[in-house]
Formats: C-alpha cells, sequence, structure tokens
C-alpha cells in the first residue's frame, strides 16, 4: 500500500486533530474519547507503518481495539454518574516496569535484526509502556497521566527523527495536557476520599 506523501500529510493532520480531542474527552472523563480515539490511532498507525515505525503501527492498530474495551469499562464504570479515578499500587508499577522492559528488550532485539525499523529500542519502549498506560487509562488509574508524560517525550523524538512533525507536535501537545489532566484527577481522587 502506498500514499502520496499528500495523502501521509493529510492523515497526520486529521490524526493530530483527533488526538487533541481525544486527550481533551478523555481528561473531562468523557467516554466518546474512546471512539475519536479510535479514529486518531487508524490514522497514525497507517502514517507509522509507512515510516519505518512498525512496533508504532502495530501499537496504535491495538489501540483501535482498546478503544471498544475502554468504552465498555468507561460505560459501566459511569452508570452511576462520573469515571471514578483510582490509584495503583507502588509494587504493581515496578512489577510491570520490569515486565515491560524485559518486553522491550526482547522486541528491540528483534526489530534490530529482522526488520529495517528506524529507532528499535524507543519504539519498543513507548509500545510496551503505551500498552500498560492504556489498560491503567481505561481502568481510570490516576498514574496512567504520568506514564503519558514520558512515553509522549520520546514520542516528540521519534516522530521528528521521522520527519512528522505534525505527530511530534501532537505528542508535544499531550505532555502538556496530560500533566495538567493528572493534577485535575489527582484533585478529583482526593475529593473522592472525603467521606460524605
Amino acid at each position: 500500500m502506498t500514499f502520496s506523501p499528500e495523502a501521509l500529510n493529510t492523515f497526520e493532520i486529521l490524526a493530530a486533530v483527533a488526538g487533541v480531542a481525544y486527550v481533551v474527552l478523555a481528561a473531562r472523563r468523557n467516554r466518546l474519547c474512546w471512539i475519536v480515539g479510535a479514529v486518531c490511532s487508524a490514522f497514525i498507525a497507517v502514517v507509522s507503518a509507512l515510516s519505518a515505525l512498525p512496533m508504532q503501527a502495530s501499537l496504535n492498530v491495538f489501540f483501535v481495539v482498546m478503544s471498544v474495551y475502554g468504552w465498555r469499562s468507561w460505560t459501566s464504570s459511569s452508570a452511576q454518574g462520573e469515571v471514578p479515578v483510582r490509584v495503583w499500587r507502588f509494587a504493581w508499577h515496578i512489577g510491570a516496569a520490569l515486565i515491560v522492559l524485559a518486553l522491550s528488550l526482547s522486541s528491540a532485539r528483534w526489530l534490530a535484526t529482522e526488520t529495517d525499523a528506524a529507532w528499535p529500542l524507543l519504539d519498543s519502549l513507548t509500545t510496551w509502556f503505551s500498552l500498560l498506560a492504556t489498560w491503567l487509562q481505561t481502568q481510570a488509574f490516576l498514574e496512567n497521566w504520568l506514564y503519558w508524560v514520558a512515553i509522549d517525550g520520546v514520542l516528540v523524538f521519534l516522530f521528528y527523527a521521522r520527519d512528522k512533525i505534525f505527530l511530534a507536535s501532537l505528542n508535544l501537545l499531550y505532555i502538556g495536557i496530560a500533566a495538567a489532566t493528572f493534577v485535575a484527577w489527582r484533585r478529583k481522587f482526593r475529593l473522592q476520599m472525603v467521606p460524605a
């Protein structure tokens, strides 16, 4: 499958617009974020695949599928109001990070030897940590936003290095939104802990 540079540029712009809408809706704990996120991820999957970032392409195909799960999870959680914010145990973060690191090293080695992937280790790390962060987000765990700040920082570099300026800019914007949303969700979590 080949696309003209103009078509790829259009896909990149559409992904950026949908991506902004997704993160704003997610920050507000609005379940419509999952529909918009699926659209964004579909465009990013195509752009990534054609930019020698196979792990990012695969990740974004997975994001399309996860959007269905996120929609269902948030729909059932919000049946009695807003989606409640939760926190994940610190020990679980450590265990998950070690597993993700092992998976990243393994997939990076495979990518480096079997494909012409650009930046195999960074592509792998951002992909596997994104899977973890996405699951945390579907469960409305507060810490997902901290993961996204770090992941998006690396993605700014990866997309910029592949000359995908709109996607690099989108991830730069994501950093700011993720940081602000972490603060807002933390405030919401603290209010939830106050006895009524």
